[in-house]
């Protein structure tokens, strides 16, 4: 009697872990994606998801217009441009390319910023902005050298320049598109402002 239960729970607890993960790509379509979500994925018109997203690839250079099914072009609001942001100390420039999260976007109404920027481990430096950001709906940061996150439990911006552990308190804000080497050598007051 205890096998049989035993497979019954293995399989009840595979059915469940596969309807779990064949939900997840709909959940994403429907809400905003960051940009590791959405760099590489397509729509069913071929068009990339988050148009004003970018890549690390191509990171400046606008893309062609998303069109609705019939041909449309979408209103586009103020908040629908990328928002990109320039960190700057030291003769060093880093531009970081933000998701549209709202963690993000309340980044980016605080700029700019003049700011110390602090050590943390050996992979990153930090900065505390001065507002809170609103982690509701921010996608948990999982990536390298680049990644621009935000500690929750401390309110901390972190600017990874090596490799790191996800964690459920890291958002993710964006990604380095150009100068992502010089973060390490970020030190004293940095200047955060808004990059057009």
């Amino acid at each position: 009697m205890k096998k049989y239960m035993a497979v019954f729970l293995t399989c009840l607890m595979m059915v469940s872990l596969a309807a779990c993960t064949s939900s997840a790509p709909l959940q994403e379509s429907g809400e905003s994606a960051g940009v590791s979500d959405t760099v590489g994925v397509q729509q069913a018109d071929g068009a990339n998801e988050g148009e004003s997203q970018g890549s690390s690839e191509n990171p400046v250079t606008e893309s062609e217009p998303v069109k609705t099914p019939s041909g449309q072009e979408p209103e586009q609001s103020e908040g629908d441009k990328a928002m990109q942001i320039r960190v700057e100390a030291n003769d060093s420039t880093i531009v970081f390319l933000l998701n549209d999260s709202q963690a993000a976007k309340d980044l980016y109404k605080q700029l700019p910023l003049s700011i110390e920027v602090e050590n943390f481990s050996s992979n990153e430096k930090i900065f505390y902005p001065p507002e809170e950001l609103n982690i509701s709906g921010a996608p948990l940061a999982e990536g390298g050298a680049g990644t621009l996150a935000y500690y929750a439990p401390w309110g901390d911006v972190v600017m990874f320049y090596g490799s790191f552990s996800s964690n459920g308190s890291l958002f993710e804000l964006g990604e380095a598109v150009s100068g992502s080497e010089q973060i390490s050598g970020l030190t004293g007051t940095i200047e955060i402002s808004v990059y057009e």
